[in-house]
């Protein structure tokens, strides 16, 4: 029996347009995008046998080309589509972020850093921008490390920052390890940086650390 043999309520496309997306299983979203099964599996049977071959949604979300590729019924096609989903949820998360500002929606703040940061394996130092409102001008990338670290230059970080004209700035990096909890060697960056930018009448607001499924903040830890 096809998809479109099932009683309409139960089709996913007619599901999420009845009751929303919130609605769908795992497998019903992933049959969504993936639009047609293969060979004697309907697009659910084939999105549920993908969620058990990845281990889950996310897994899948994260696999890199070559594993997503070799997956049956995946392939380039597909993860070029995915991948600009992604990028247009995390925009769409920014576009947010400017429009309303960081201070007034600290959970879209964090949303966004873990929706762009927390699957990268190496480490990764990025700032938002803000203005004198708080609100975010721009989100830059400035460093990259390794598994375990990430040179920070805050010379580079002052450039930066005063390219864009800011009034204060949030920090965040991630640790692949997965692991939130603030190093020591964080710390005493944090402190340089906020030194440094306190000569040009910039703040330092917050310095968010990455994890998996957790975010450590600076300012709610009290190291600021």
């Amino acid at each position: 029996m096809t998809i479109k043999d099932w009683p309409e309520a139960e089709r996913p496309r007619e599901k999420l347009l009845l009751k929303g997306a919130s609605s769908l299983s795992d497998a019903e979203l992933l049959a969504i995008f993936l639009r047609t099964g293969v060979a004697g599996k309907s697009a659910v049977d084939l999105a549920r046998e993908l969620l058990v071959t990845f281990g889950g949604l996310r897994p899948l979300l994260e696999a890199d080309l070559e594993c997503f590729s070799k997956a049956r019924g995946l392939g380039t096609a597909k993860f070029s589509q995915l991948q600009a989903v992604l990028e247009m949820a995390r925009r769409h998360l920014l576009e947010t972020l400017q429009r309303e500002g960081a201070l007034s929606s600290p959970l879209q703040v964090r949303q966004y850093l873990a929706s762009r940061m927390r699957a990268y394996h190496r480490e990764v130092f990025l700032c938002l921008y803000l203005d004198n409102r708080h609100r975010v001008i721009a989100c830059e990338e400035l460093f990259f490390g390794t598994i375990d670290s990430a040179s920070v230059y805050p010379r580079e970080v002052v450039k930066s920052a005063l390219q864009h004209n800011a009034a204060a700035v949030i920090f965040s990096h991630n640790h692949p390890s997965g692991l939130a909890e603030p190093s020591a060697a964080d710390r005493h960056i944090t402190r340089k940086l906020i030194d440094a930018l306190a000569l040009v009448d910039i703040r330092v607001l917050d310095h968010m650390v990455i994890g998996d499924g957790q975010i450590v903040s600076f300012a709610e830890r009290g190291y600021l």
